[in-house]
């Protein structure tokens, strides 16, 4: 996080970039889906493959293969629910369960990565099982966890405040955008 002085400006977002240069900036979803509608690229997916898709369309090489839609629309839980009730494929954390887990649980219950997997995985299973593996994971869930590349912001924000704990949010905010104005790597070339 050092200075920006004498740095490269980020240029503009245009179909005149290359692949490369596009990959050596930080850029917003919206600013992607923006190029991306304007070349006629897919936006959906998230903002990696979106970014592949543009990298390879602003290249002119075929894009990426999108893998296959795995979703199951199953029929999903309704209320009432009891701790009895089996956990159907394909279902999602939904309001319903958020509203049994917040009964059994407490007002602390959130769907966690944990809790998430569980829910994804655990066709067949029933919601006490759920309730039984939210208390058996919250020591390993307390722990720092790793934060997914793709929420670049969060993970600048928490080796900021390391970094200075008494730091205010204007001034990580203020930081945050110092930092995603510059490159990522040199150049190649």
């Amino acid at each position: 996080m050092g200075s920006n002085t004498g740095a490269e400006a980020r240029p503009e977002l245009s179909a005149a970039l290359s692949g490369e240069e596009l990959s050596r900036w930080y850029w917003t979803l919206a600013e992607l889906t923006v190029l991306a509608r304007e070349l006629g690229v897919p936006r959906g997916g998230g903002k990696a493959a979106l970014t592949e898709r543009l990298q390879a369309a602003l290249d002119g090489v075929a894009p990426p293969t999108a893998p296959p839609r795995t979703r199951s629309a199953g029929r999903q839980l309704v209320a009432p629910v009891n701790g009895f009730t089996v956990i159907p494929a394909g279902q999602r954390c939904s309001q319903v369960l958020r509203e049994y887990f917040r009964r059994e649980i407490g007002e602390g219950f959130h769907f966690d990565a944990s809790m998430r997997t569980f829910v994804a995985e655990g066709a067949g299973r029933t919601l006490a099982d759920a309730v039984a593996h939210w208390h058996a994971t919250r020591q390993a869930a307390a722990r720092p966890q790793e934060i997914g590349s793709q929420f670049e912001l969060n993970r600048f924000l928490r080796d900021y405040y390391a970094e200075r704990p008494a730091g205010s949010r204007t001034e990580a905010l203020a930081a945050w955008r110092a930092q995603r104005d510059r490159p990522r790597r040199p150049a190649a070339g």
